[in-house]
């Protein structure tokens, strides 16, 4: 039984992405636009399109997006307190 409730938190939390809210450099909001980048690009997509679509023309929130890895599966590996 626990190892079944342990499976459904781990699915839950690789539904969730670590991204920022605001870009580091500027403060632009990019984190609404994560589902629809990480989406089409998983569609095969070419990532420079897709930014040029979402409207993100500053290389640092391009970068944001383009430079983001998902550790969410290393995280949950780790004993919560």
């Amino acid at each position: 039984m626990q190892e079944l409730k342990d499976k459904s938190l781990t699915d839950s939390w690789s539904k969730k992405m670590i991204i920022p809210i605001r870009c580091f450099s500027c403060g632009k909001p990019i984190a609404h636009l994560w589902e629809s980048f990480k989406s089409r690009t998983d569609k095969g997509e070419d990532p420079k399109k897709v930014l040029d679509d979402l409207n993100l023309e500053r290389y640092c929130c391009r970068i944001m997006l383009l430079g983001h890895v998902d550790l969410t599966e290393t995280v949950t590996k780790f004993k919560k307190f």
